[in-house]
């Protein structure tokens, strides 16, 4: 019987085509396509803004895509992990390269979301920086090559020596890989080399038809 020991995060940033009215549509399409594929937990990264107003589903789970080390309290500004735990957030991003914390707010971050309930998905650019980021106890740690996000170039076809190395430094239970991530092999490869899930954004929510491009990408993942 098919388990989902796999995980795929679609990152819908600020994209205008994820966002507001969008990022309803596009979380449905999201629903309606994960419901095809029960052995992968399929996850979107909703924008601050359009977190509370969007609507649940059943076979995608939310998350924030970003949290900030603080309470309920004198917090003006931040996004406090609690809040988003209570509007039925399973988890968080941090750190992604286009938001980079210092090491110690990170350290704060990741304490304060898992106090809450929130699963932790940590962005790194080197398997390295991810190894380092071991002692902060963070459930997922994602390595992004800041050069491939946004590009035509995978992580899995241009840098699979990137992926090998996580692989040793970070463990399979604790690794996802994102950067240009497009296609069906871009994902086997991934998951083939022991990645346990990805992280893909415009090849999604930029698509001409985001159900198909969802659904070719989530055929990568092997039934186990």
């Amino acid at each position: 019987m098919a388990t989902n020991n796999f995980l795929f995060i679609t990152n819908f940033k600020t994209y205008t085509e994820a966002s507001g009215v969008n990022a309803e549509a596009l979380l449905k399409i999201h629903d309606e396509v994960a419901g095809e594929f029960p052995h992968v937990n399929v996850t979107c990264a909703v924008q601050a803004l359009d977190f509370g107003a969007v609507s649940d589903f059943p076979n995608v789970k939310k998350l924030a895509q970003h949290v900030d080390p603080a309470c309920a309290g004198s917090y003006t500004g931040k996004i406090v992990p609690e809040r988003v735990k209570n509007m039925g957030g399973w988890g968080t991003i941090l750190n992604h390269s286009e938001n980079r914390l210092e090491r110690e707010v990170l350290k704060e971050s990741i304490t304060s979301a898992k106090r809450s309930g929130l699963v932790t998905i940590v962005c790194c650019e080197t398997a390295e920086e991810g190894w380092s980021f071991l002692e902060f106890e963070p459930d997922y740690l994602a390595v992004e090559p800041p050069e491939l996000i946004g590009g035509d170039i995978s992580i899995s076809k241009s840098q699979a020596d990137v992926i090998k190395k996580a692989l040793k430094l970070i463990g399979g239970d604790k690794l996802l890989v994102g950067a240009g991530v497009r296609d069906f092999d871009d994902v086997r490869i991934a998951v083939e080399y022991g990645a346990r899930g990805v992280l893909v954004a415009s090849g999604v929510c930029k698509a001409a038809d985001p159900a198909a491009a969802l659904r070719d990408l989530l055929s990568g993942y092997p039934v186990v």
